[in-house]
């Protein structure tokens, strides 16, 4: 297999393979894997019909399983054979159930499957999220209220005229964290300054809450599968009572009304964005199976 590094250009004929396989798993999408291409080094290649990714993980060489409706059987024999010439064990990650079942029936005892809850992607019902109805709600909506207080704010869309705002915010975010800045923080800052500078590009959509006129508060998403709508990034000034869930009510019901789900992505084990995201109560968290080939 041929290896090689993703461009723009790579978008349209990739994006076609990942809605053939229609999955809810936030990191399958071409934005995604765009924009994280140098955090985890990564690689596509072509197999029997099917998108082949392989990045690095952990100091680990890692493959995602088999993309796209060609014969992914083969294909996943091909990522075996590829690495048996290196003398590496494969390892794959992002497995949902029915490629778990996949994997035990083509390969029995072959290889060791486990799930971290870290990586879990917290689903919601769009329903839930425009509505925040219900008393497990009643704390959101009053924060909201205090962020509506004085009528001086307003939502629109990221466009190309405003994306430079946007920018300009998530650079003021992260000055007023620098007494805790570390590198997996500048990582996400560098991938969500370059969403933002791809934006049209890459298909994304996006919204922003001014207060006062100035940008306090951004997001950014994408369709991810026939009824499930992906927020990759979500940014906003703390110190703006209701800034969060104001800009993730107002980004639904914006965006995000055709689609029956809202996946938030995973928490990768942050106490805080753990409570966070629970605070919205899921229906679902859906895990992923790492698949490790036995030595």
């Amino acid at each position: 297999m041929e290896f090689r590094e993703i461009t723009i250009k790579d978008r349209e004929w990739m994006s076609g393979k990942f809605r053939e396989d229609n999955k809810k798993a936030c990191e399958f999408s071409f934005a995604s894997n765009f924009l994280w291409k140098k955090i985890y080094p990564l690689r596509a290649a072509v197999a029997y019909g099917c998108v082949i990714l392989k990045f690095v993980y952990e100091d680990d060489i890692t493959y995602a399983f088999p993309i796209g409706n060609g014969d992914k059987r083969k294909a996943l024999e091909k990522i075996l054979l590829h690495e048996q010439v290196n003398g590496n064990r494969v390892k794959i990650s992002g497995i949902v159930e029915e490629e778990k079942e996949m994997v035990n029936s083509w390969y029995p005892g072959h290889f060791i499957l486990k799930t971290n809850r870290d990586n879990s992607d917290y689903i919601y019902r769009t329903q839930d999220l425009s509505s925040l109805s219900g008393k497990k709600y009643h704390g959101k909506r009053n924060h909201i209220a205090r962020f509506k207080d004085g009528n001086n704010w307003s939502y629109e869309k990221i466009t190309k005229e405003n994306t430079a705002e946007c920018i300009q915010m998530n650079h003021i975010w992260k000055k007023k964290r620098v007494d805790k800045w570390d590198e997996m923080m500048q990582e996400e800052y560098d991938v969500v300054k370059e969403a933002l500078l791809y934006f049209e590009e890459l298909g994304l959509r996006g919204g922003l809450l001014r207060k006062n006129g100035e940008v306090v508060a951004f997001t950014l998403g994408e369709p991810l599968s026939d009824d499930t709508f992906v927020v990759h990034f979500e940014k906003a000034f703390p110190e703006v009572q209701g800034a969060y869930p104001m800009i993730n009510q107002q980004f639904v019901l914006a965006e995000c009304q055709d689609y029956e789900y809202v996946n938030r992505e995973e928490d990768t084990g942050d106490e805080g964005l753990r409570k966070a995201k629970l605070s919205y109560h899921p229906v679902m968290l859906l895990d992923k199976y790492t698949a490790l080939q036995k030595g």
